[in-house]
């Protein structure tokens, strides 16, 4: 597969190993164990552009395209995914909306405090009761003067509780998506409170955070894009999103490959590795497989978005393909080491308790079902 990534390419990938593998590598478990990655990552991260990427430096980025960002997110899921979802999210979810849909002053105000990694941004869109049905969503912004006061709650927002800055999206309208408008809202507004999320599944080391708003006061140029326009740029973000996802999941997929082989032909059972019995193999084949077609959907979606093309149904693909597959790979890792795959010295029960989230957000694999679905037919199942 390397052989169809440029040079500069190849070089990141091979920079971005090296160094995750250094630093963040034998910290995995540890990480995990106490629900808290080491904030210090952060600031080497941005050192090396994980923050940047896409971005122009006219901003602080360091340029490049969607190709060298999947590379990036799939090095990141590889080794682990909870560091994955701190850059993704606030260079993604966050960076990428405020790229495309950000006046100049916001874009200098904010964009290079992301890319140094000096500022964590966070995506504020699902609420208690409004997940995959983000259009109804309730948490309020209404006029006083020439400020906006937003009310309301947010849950499973990733970097809630490190993030500096959240893109909030809330109703300033109607009801429906019509009626929903995004804002800037630095984390340390008054009224601005984000509750940590302890004891998940997977993801433990990632900052997980419930978010409330009550009265917080935003001037008026805290509105990002046009009023009324929250919900498609959520929706372009989603899509984006799903790309990065894709790749983190071609990341577990490859990092549990990599640690099931290395393991087969050391374990001995009867006599003998356990990578001689055809089962195993079995298991490896299709693994190594799985990891090709995730990275390949991936890599496809990545080159729409950088030649300007319609991406949001190939976003689903790789996004709906990767995910399951990350679960069929750590599912098949696991029963590959056996009882030591079922605790925590080996990496292959943390890629599955991370996997099992990533058919859920971003869009379940229920709903990218019904988007490729309605783009095959022609006839939308949604109501």
């Amino acid at each position: 597969m390397d052989l169809t990534l440029t040079e500069e390419q190849r070089v990141f990938k091979a920079v971005a190993r090296e160094f995750l593998e250094a630093e963040v590598l034998p910290h995995r478990a540890e990480w995990d164990r106490r629900e808290e990655v080491d904030r210090a990552i952060v600031g080497r991260l941005g050192e090396l552009g994980f923050f940047g990427l896409t971005v122009p430096e006219v901003y602080g980025g360091i340029g490049g395209d969607y190709i060298t960002y999947a590379v990036a997110m799939e090095e990141l899921g590889r080794v682990d995914s909870s560091v994955r979802g701190i850059v993704s999210s606030s260079s993604g979810l966050f960076g990428k909306p405020l790229l495309d849909h950000g006046t100049e002053g916001q874009k200098q105000r904010w964009l290079p405090l992301i890319c140094s990694g000096e500022v964590l941004g966070c995506f504020g869109l699902t609420e208690p009761d409004s997940g995959s049905d983000p259009a109804s969503l309730v948490t309020s912004a209404r006029r006083d003067g020439a400020d906006w006061i937003l009310d309301g709650q947010k849950m499973f927002i990733t970097n809630g509780t490190w993030a500096g800055v959240c893109l909030v999206f809330a109703r300033t309208g109607g009801p429906g998506a019509k009626g929903i408008s995004a804002f800037l809202v630095p984390t340390d507004s008054p009224g601005f409170e984000a509750r940590a999320i302890h004891g998940k599944l997977g993801l433990r080391g990632q900052a997980t955070a419930e978010i409330s708003l009550t009265d917080v006061r935003v001037p008026a140029d805290a509105l990002l894009g046009p009023e009324g326009g929250g919900f498609a740029i959520a929706m372009t973000a989603l899509d984006k999103g799903r790309v990065t996802v894709a790749a983190g999941c071609t990341g577990i997929v490859q990092g549990c490959l990599e640690a099931t082989t290395s393991y087969a032909v050391q374990r001995q059972q009867f006599g003998r590795p356990i990578a001689t019995f055809q089962l195993v193999q079995e298991a490896v084949a299709e693994m190594s497989v799985d990891a090709d077609a995730a990275r390949l959907l991936t890599w496809r979606a990545a080159d729409l978005i950088d030649r300007g093309e319609p991406f949001g149904v190939a976003a689903s693909k790789a996004k709906y393909f990767a995910s399951e597959a990350a679960v069929r790979a750590a599912n098949a890792a696991l029963q590959c080491f056996g009882g030591y795959g079922y605790i925590d010295e080996y990496p292959v029960s943390k890629f599955l308790r991370d996997a099992r989230v990533m058919t859920l957000y971003e869009g379940t694999s229920q709903i990218q079902k019904l988007l490729i679905g309605r783009a095959e037919t022609g006839v939308s199942a949604f109501l």
